[in-house]
Parts: C-alpha cells; structure tokens; sequence
C-alpha cells in the first residue's frame, strides 16, 4: 500500500511512536478521570472518543478505565483495531477524519498516565539463560545455573498488588538478612537491585483446567510492556532457603504505561538460539 507507514501526525514518521506501534495505554489529563488513549507522534488521542464519533468500532474500549476488557476481546478484535488506526493516523485518512482528530490530540508531554490493566495476577519467569546466571552468581558462585532451567520456564507466582506504573517512588524495604556469624539482622536491605525485563499481557482466559498449547499462545498474549521487577538481594538470598523468596521480591514492580502489541513487534520476530537439550514435546514451537 502506498504510504502505508507515512503518518500526517507531528513526531510520528521515524520515532518510536509511528503508526507502525500505535501502543495503547490509560491516560488522564487535568479534570478528567482516566481513559483509554493511542500514543503517535508526540500524541496521544482518546480512544473512546473516536468510538463515540464512528471512527473506531471497539465499544469495550468506550468508558473504560483499564483496557482488560478489550484484552479480553481477542486477537480479531486487536488486529482490527491496529488496522483502523493506521487509516485513521495515515496520510490517506479523509480530510473531514484528519480534521476531527487534529482537535483530539493531546502533548503525551501534558498527560498522567496510569497502570494500562487492572493486575488480575503476576508470575515472574527469569527472562533468558543470562538472567537465571547472572542472579545464580550471587546465591551461588561456583554453581550458578541450576539443572532445571535447560528444561523447563522457572517462574513463580507474584504479588499483584505491588505492580505499579514507571516513576512511582519506591520504598526500600526493611526484611531479615544473613548477618555476622550467620545470625540474621533486621533493617533496610543494602542490595537492591533491577531486573530489565518484559511483561507480556495476557488476554482471553484458558478454562480452568484446560492448557493453551504453545502453538495457541499468540492467540492469548496482547503485548508486552517493560519491566523492572525490584529485587533485595541480601534479603533474598536469606529467604529462599529452601522456597521462594517472599519480602525480598514483593515490595514493587514498575511496568512501563503503554503496551505494545505482537502486531507492532512481529517485523523484528528472529529465529529462537538452539536449545540444548531440545524441550520436552509440549515446550516445541517452529516459530520464530
């Protein structure tokens, strides 16, 4: 298609919020309760607003203050979205739409933005081999890569409640850690520490009991945000002896507001890194 990734917005063609992303996300401006909105350009438009007008045909965005209902809507409804927004935001829109939307857009510069789902429920997986080393080297040395990881995803279910929008405050948190003569100490940890991450975003639930089949799961992922999992290292590696850390992980995680989808993403899908050993059957996929 002709000028299919050139937009009329100001900022949008060559930086990272071209019509080639178009994230979604919870924004409020002064006086307004929170909505939904499209980040393009140095922009971001309502989301219900366009609804309201005809524009954009997507009514579990209309109103809402978390996207977990579109989410819920499933991969036609998200790929018709991306689709009606590159028209809406492309230089081949009709002149009348381009003049509606011009009195829409709002500086992204100008907003408070929010957390873009209500947290349902939060596992955290060590991200790559290098992640699983790298935090394997501070507990343990000499042996850091445990034998499971080669073979299956490690995770553990989190805390919702502590999931928090990028440039919250976070408190350092006070907890128990292995002191002097092996003996514990109490006060506020003295290794906190970052994890770069991303969250993916699920969407329509599986039924209780049933597995999604790894062939099956882009049908169940909206995107990704980045993350930041906070991590108190000296308190952690007190408490996972032998189970999960508790404290040392629950105190915050900071996720970036707008949500980038798979669509956006799917130019830059490269092939996986052989697994040495090949998973088990049900851990296979073909796809890059």
């Amino acid at each position: 298609m002709a000028n299919a990734n050139v937009s009329w917005v100001l900022g949008a063609d060559g930086s990272d919020f071209g019509i080639d992303n178009l994230p979604l996300g919870i924004f409020s401006t002064q006086g307004k309760a929170p909505r939904t909105g499209v980040a393009v350009g140095d922009f971001v438009v309502d989301l219900t607003t366009l609804h309201d007008a005809g524009l954009i045909d997507q009514p579990a965005l209309a109103g809402a203050q978390t996207l977990n209902a579109f989410l819920a809507c499933g991969r036609e409804h998200w790929s018709a979205l991306r689709e009606q927004l590159r028209r809406l935001f492309g230089v081949t829109v009709a002149p009348h739409d381009r003049a509606f939307i011009e009195a829409l857009l709002v500086a992204r510069s100008g907003v408070t933005m929010h957390l873009p789902i209500d947290v349902r429920d939060y596992v955290d997986f060590y991200s790559s081999i290098e992640h699983a080393t790298n935090v394997g080297k501070i507990f343990r040395p000499d042996n850091p890569l445990l034998p499971n990881y080669r073979h299956i995803p490690i995770g553990y279910h989190g805390r919702s409640s502590s999931v928090v929008i990028d440039g919250t405050p976070i408190v350092r948190p006070f907890g128990q850690a292995k002191g002097a003569g092996g003996s514990p100490s109490f006060g506020p940890t003295q290794m906190l520490d970052y994890e770069l991450e991303l969250g993916f975003i699920a969407g329509p639930p599986n039924a209780f009991g049933s597995p999604i089949p790894i062939a099956q799961v882009r049908d169940h992922v909206y995107g990704y945000v980045l993350l930041n999992d906070w991590s108190a290292r000296d308190m952690q590696s007190w408490e996972t002896q032998p189970l999960g850390p508790f404290l040392s992980k629950s105190f915050a995680t900071s996720i970036s507001p707008w949500v980038v989808s798979l669509d956006a993403l799917e130019p830059f899908r490269v092939e996986n890194r052989t697994l040495d050993p090949e998973p088990l059957p049900y851990l296979r996929t073909s796809e890059p």
